[in-house]
């Protein structure tokens, strides 16, 4: 059986690999056993956020010179996914997932069950390079699904409703790539760059959706991504950067072909402050309760809580008008960002959590997936 090892390391800088190097050098784990690595930058998130990449370009560097390889060839072995955005009280982190066959993993030996329970499995899968005409678009939605099916197979799991998390690293639109476009005589999706990741996110949200039965493939068209809010998928956290034309993801969900000491739960808040969504992530990760809070018992059982967020296209949160979306000077996903974390940081006592902003077809309108994942 395959064991599953999920490490969360502080940052002091998008650049700063020091903990990886640590744990490494320490031997807690090999780098050839890095699967993936999802990184909270601080920088803003939109178009314009060259922490991310900078971040890539460090973990690339850095994973080469262990595995002997070119940087281009880390991308093709290791999931990096960067997302830009520490707003409010959230802290720059990174979670590095390891996979393997060792027990070394297992970080308490004393919780690993020895019945037939579902453990946390993880699988990844990079789809194609896009051409600029189709990001944001169904044909990217397909690529998607294609590549979230063989993910689900690289992580063993069998069935659709074990996957609890697909995270998703997708491709945005630039002046290049729209000029690209133009030469060849191909129209893009939205020449406005900004949203143009709004309709990536939203293009890889739905073909998590058609991979896992949560939406006809047939209702995934030009005219509903990023219009027809009554599709969704519940599980999906897609996060657009200018570093990459294809996308990466990590599918993560629990299977009996894992051995690994960590499980995954999810659920959906339906708001930017649904502090119950939050809680019933965390229950379904066998976690509970002091009062409103994570009991200190099981605050140590926690590893990571990831989450998306988004502002509903009313601006309104739980009938009160806000100003996330005529905010001129800071854009709503950076609003968002900063509540959601404060409301998670206050269930489980930590604000290192990862919370990503834009949530189209990541969830019900104006909320998103949750997903907690735990200690045995």
């Amino acid at each position: 059986m395959t064991s599953v090892g999920v490490y969360k390391i502080s940052m002091d800088a998008p650049d700063d690999m020091q903990g990886i190097v640590q744990l490494i050098e320490n031997n807690t784990f090999k780098a050839k056993e890095i699967v993936a690595i999802i990184v909270k930058t601080e920088g803003n998130g939109n178009v314009n956020d060259f922490t991310r990449g900078f971040a890539t370009y460090r973990i690339q560097t850095l994973l080469s010179e262990y595995l002997n390889c070119s940087r281009s060839n880390v991308s093709e072995r290791v999931s990096i996914v960067c997302s830009g955005g520490c707003e409010g009280v959230m802290s720059p982190h990174s979670t590095v997932f390891v996979k393997g066959n060792r027990s070394k993993y297992d970080h308490d030996k004393k919780r690993i069950t020895t019945n037939n329970e579902k453990k946390l499995a993880i699988g990844t899968k990079n789809t194609r390079e896009l051409l600029p005409e189709e990001i944001g678009t169904p044909i990217h939605a397909k690529e998607v699904a294609k590549g979230v099916r063989e993910a689900m197979v690289d992580a063993g799991i069998d069935d659709i409703k074990d996957v609890h998390f697909v995270q998703i690293k997708c491709p945005l639109l630039t002046s290049g790539r729209i000029n690209n476009a133009d030469k060849r005589r191909k129209k893009v999706v939205t020449r406005d760059t900004l949203k143009s990741m709004a309709f990536s996110r939203g293009a890889s949200a739905l073909g998590v959706s058609i991979a896992l039965q949560e939406v006809d493939e047939r209702r995934v068209t030009e005219s509903t991504i990023c219009n027809d809010w009554d599709l969704y998928s519940s599980v999906a956290s897609a996060s657009a950067g200018i570093e990459l034309m294809n996308n990466e993801i990590v599918v993560m969900g629990n299977s009996n072909n894992s051995s690994s000491s960590f499980v995954i739960g999810h659920s959906v808040m339906k708001s930017p402050i649904d502090s119950n969504g939050v809680r019933d992530a965390l229950r379904n990760t066998g976690l509970s309760f002091n009062g409103c809070t994570l009991s200190e018992k099981d605050s140590q059982r926690l590893v990571n809580v990831f989450a998306k967020a988004g502002a509903h296209p009313s601006g309104i949160v739980m009938g009160r008008r806000t100003t996330m979306l005529t905010d001129s000077d800071i854009s709503s996903t950076r609003h968002v960002r900063a509540v959601v974390n404060a409301v998670i940081a206050s269930i489980v006592g930590d604000p290192m959590v990862y919370v990503s902003g834009g949530s189209e077809h990541q969830g019900p309108v104006g909320g998103g997936p949750v997903a907690v994942i735990a200690h045995l």
